[in-house]
């Protein structure tokens, strides 16, 4: 099962369009399957645009360790190749420890590890810099060095010399400074590929620059020198993919420019859990289709914001199926579409109204980074612990919009006990048969999210 984690020296270090580069490249050769570690949902985009295949992620805070390791094992096991893209440095990581960083998880996967290092305004000091990330840890395995910004010949020229005298880590590619490498950023990070209507060029030009610049097939023989032992590869099983026989339950999923935010595994374990999974867009369609219950997922709907209200009869149509009681499950974006009115830049859009408030985008975070909660016992499909009691559990969030004129009488399905939520104490607002919350769930071990989503459905349904 050869496979490799693409990692840097510090984030904005060009890993993520090496990566990009890498995964189309090799995807030209082989079967590539890419994972990203944390909760990221706009690198997991375009590496599955890149590869083919579906990216997962990999994430220490919402997943325990052997969770991780069946994981990768469970979507590498039809591939030639695994590419795993970090997040940030190496080393880092929330656990001063590090054992929740990007080496602790290549030491988990036993995955050789290739730096991608900014070189610009570097040369002889690029050599201290890779002895001492072999140093600080000599059970990480740096196996290779992508040189990244190289200003020219002469530059490329001095940092080889300089890895080739001090250190043992070979060079396997020198990607020069290129502004058409560049992928455009925004607030949320990198631009989702679902929004770019030029993705697919972008990552063919990518692709081919990155192909000119690194050894391919000096990567492969890297990677298929992995650091375990077949004993994982032959006991992993993911329990969640013990699927129903029957599907008996549609869930219209909104997936389009504005909506995109959706973990591949959740949507499996969807499936997996009886539905059928209808895919909407929200902002070309009329109608709501013929499902039992919605997914509305994050994304960018301020960017987009003029189209989902100008889309009149949608909108209608989706307000009166919540006050019908149908099941609705909206994440961050989604809970800003549910809302009254979205304002961005000075511009204020009618929404679906459903949601007793109103949203507005601020120019910095109203919350950002992984969250804490506690279930208050009021949700519409609860997780209990052992003992029969409300249980706590870990997400994800990052927004910029916050809900405003919130009236104080909301029913909420979740106390916050890290992160900011929706009011710094509470998230879920629960409407009718409406869970809507700016907090990103994951179908992990200790939450399986979806299982009681479409269960929930299904009793609904049955009534």
């Amino acid at each position: 099962m050869p496979h490799i984690l693409i990692s840097a020296a510090h984030k904005s270090s060009g890993k993520t369009t090496i990566s990009l580069g890498l995964c189309a490249a090799l995807a030209a050769r082989m079967v590539v399957q890419p994972f990203k570690k944390g909760p990221d949902y706009i690198d997991p985009l375009w590496l599955s645009q890149a590869a083919h295949r579906a990216c997962h992620n990999l994430d220490f805070y919402t997943m325990n360790p052997s969770e991780i390791r069946e994981t990768f094992v469970w979507y590498s096991q039809h591939a030639d190749i695994s590419l795993i893209e970090g997040n940030k440095g190496l080393y880092d990581g929330m656990a001063i420890d590090g054992r929740n960083s990007n080496a602790a998880l290549a030491h988990l996967l036993g995955a050789p590890v290739v730096l991608v290092i900014d070189t610009q305004g570097m040369t002889r000091g690029i050599a201290p810099l890779i002895l001492g990330y072999q140093q600080f840890d000599k059970q990480i395995q740096i196996a290779g060095v992508i040189l990244n910004r190289v200003g020219g010949d002469r530059h490329e020229s001095k940092l080889r010399e300089s890895m080739a005298y001090y250190t043992d880590v070979p060079v396997i590619g020198a990607v020069r400074r290129d502004a058409s490498l560049v992928i455009e950023e925004r607030h949320l990070g990198l631009m989702p590929s679902n929004e770019d209507n030029l993705a697919l060029d972008k990552i063919k030009m990518i692709a081919k620059r990155i192909a000119e610049q690194v050894n391919l097939d000096q990567l492969i023989n890297i990677a298929a020198k992995p650091t375990w032992g077949d004993d994982l590869v032959n006991n992993s099983k993911l329990t969640w993919h013990e699927s129903r026989k029957v599907t008996d339950i549609k869930i219209g999923v909104m997936r389009d420019a504005a909506f995109g935010f959706y973990y591949a595994g959740d949507l499996e374990a969807l499936e997996a859990a009886g539905a059928t999974l209808v895919l909407i867009d929200a902002l070309h369609e009329m109608h709501l289709p013929d499902v039992d219950a919605l997914f509305i997922g994050g994304g960018f709907p301020e960017t987009q914001m003029a189209a989902l209200s100008d889309n009149k009869r949608l909108k209608t149509e989706i307000r009166n199926a919540i006050e019908r009681g149908m099941p609705v499950y909206a994440e961050c974006g989604g809970l800003m579409y549910l809302s009254r009115q979205l304002t961005w830049r000075d511009k204020t859009c009618e929404m679906v109204g459903a949601l007793p408030f109103e949203t507005v985008m601020t120019s910095r975070p109203q919350g950002r980074g992984y969250v804490h909660l506690r279930e208050t016992g009021n949700g519409l499909w609860p997780l209990l612990d052992a003992s029969n009691q409300p249980a706590d559990f870990y997400a994800h969030e990052f927004h910029y919009s916050k809900a405003i004129s919130v009236p104080s009488d909301l029913r909420f399905a979740y106390y916050v006990l890290r992160g900011q939520g929706l009011d710094g104490s509470h998230d879920g607002v629960i409407y009718k048969n409406t869970l809507a919350s700016y907090v990103h769930l994951r179908d992990v071990e200790n939450n399986h999210w979806t299982r009681r989503f479409v269960e929930f459905v299904r009793n609904i349904k049955n009534k």
